[in-house]
């Protein structure tokens, strides 16, 4: 018997994907219902483009992958990581539409309920399920913007105490969780090792994509989405720095960041969103990966997706010290300790020619690969009996 899966998400599930997509894609023996997150009924104030999704949750149910399919939560009142009591009034209103949903597609109170977000403990009451999973992916009371960082700390930790499992990506994370529920497991995030190593396996053979034609190498590139905690200073110095040199950045840019100031430099290219299966043409052009964070508690305890992709490609890598995680692959990742240390350390990785540390890096994006991450976590889901093997 297959296992029943209501994801309650953070992210999309279009375009780009994340830790969500990336683990119930490889779930075995599970059908999955995955709920992309609600829109605030202003959201369109701040940036137009949300207004359609204000009516995305009448649109039917998109089938995905054969066990898949993908709903959107309806619209939601404001200010919910403000006021307690306007999250569980939203959170009642979503809890309808998906025990609607699950009712269609045969599921009962055997599913497994899989939340990404705090604010998910006040629908735990109203949507019926056999077990709880937490897996949290951010330190999401550091976020900036309409939040109480008390209230979603506590929503947090009313989430994780009813959990049957918490999973979380990045030692803080995990410190605070374990004290919550003594069984939480850190599993960080991981990469799509199958797309990102062929910039090496189809070296040379990879067509340069129009855009990167004709750039001045070294070509420092950035893949992510542009948002706040990004540290653009950094961004900034090494286009200033080295006027010969190319920085491009792939991804969109986030509502509320502002960049204006980095369009005044020529060498700084901001390309948008590329599909992720073509990433690898854009890559091989790289002749450096940035991962570059600014200090903070949201950036001190991510798992960028970005990082262990860089990995899979065996490109050098320069990195701030932030995230934490990067110091476990010290042996093979350029670590700006300071602001001074980056522009030469920018220009040791793009002189790098030392096959062995290219191996190395391929080597630890085989092992930091989605398909090991998700055997991890299938093996704890396993063994405490929240989820059934085939």
């Amino acid at each position: 018997m297959k296992n029943h899966i209501v994801c309650l998400s953070t992210t999309n599930y279009h375009p780009l994907p994340t830790r969500k997509q990336n683990v119930m894609n490889r779930l075995r023996n599970a059908e999955i219902l995955y709920f992309d997150p609600p829109v605030s009924v202003i959201a369109p104030l701040k940036d137009k483009k949300c207004r359609a999704r204000l009516s995305m949750h009448r649109a039917p149910g998109e089938k995905v992958q054969d066990n898949i399919t993908v709903y959107a939560l309806p619209p939601v009142l404001p200010f919910f990581n403000k006021f307690r009591w306007v999250n569980r009034l939203n959170q009642k209103r979503q809890a309808r539409y998906v025990r609607r949903k699950m009712a269609e597609h045969g599921f009962g109170k055997e599913a497994v309920l899989w939340c990404y977000s705090p604010s998910s403990a006040d629908i735990v009451a109203h949507v019926p399920h056999g077990k709880l999973v937490y897996d949290c992916v951010d330190r999401h009371s550091a976020y900036k913007g309409h939040i109480t960082p008390a209230v979603v700390d506590g929503m947090e930790r009313d989430l994780a105490a009813a959990a049957d499992q918490v999973f979380s990506t990045a030692v803080g994370l995990h410190e605070t969780l374990q004290k919550l529920s003594p069984g939480a497991r850190m599993i960080p995030n991981g990469a799509a090792y199958e797309i990102f190593s062929k910039v090496q396996a189809e070296r040379g053979s990879l067509p340069c994509p129009e855009p990167m034609r004709g750039l001045k190498h070294p070509v420092y590139g950035f893949v992510g989405m542009l948002q706040e905690c990004i540290d653009y200073s950094l961004v900034e110095k090494l286009a200033a720095a080295r006027p010969d040199a190319t920085v491009f950045l792939i991804g969109r840019t986030l509502p509320g960041v502002n960049l204006d100031h980095l369009k005044k430099y020529p060498n700084i290219v901001f390309h948008g969103l590329v599909p992720q299966p073509e990433l690898p043409a854009y890559i091989a052009q790289f002749d450096v990966c940035l991962n570059v964070f600014r200090e903070g508690a949201l950036s001190r305890d991510v798992s960028p997706l970005k990082f262990y992709e860089y990995l899979a490609t065996g490109k050098p890598v320069v990195s701030t010290r932030e995230p934490l995680q990067v110091e476990d692959f010290a042996d093979v990742v350029y670590i700006a300790r300071g602001p001074e240390e980056f522009l030469s350390l920018c220009d040791a990785a793009a002189s790098e020619n030392d096959p062995e540390k290219v191996q190395k890096r391929l080597q630890y994006g085989e092992q930091c690969s989605w398909t090991e991450r998700v055997r991890q976590m299938e093996g704890v889901l396993y063994a405490n009996g929240v989820l059934q093997p085939e």
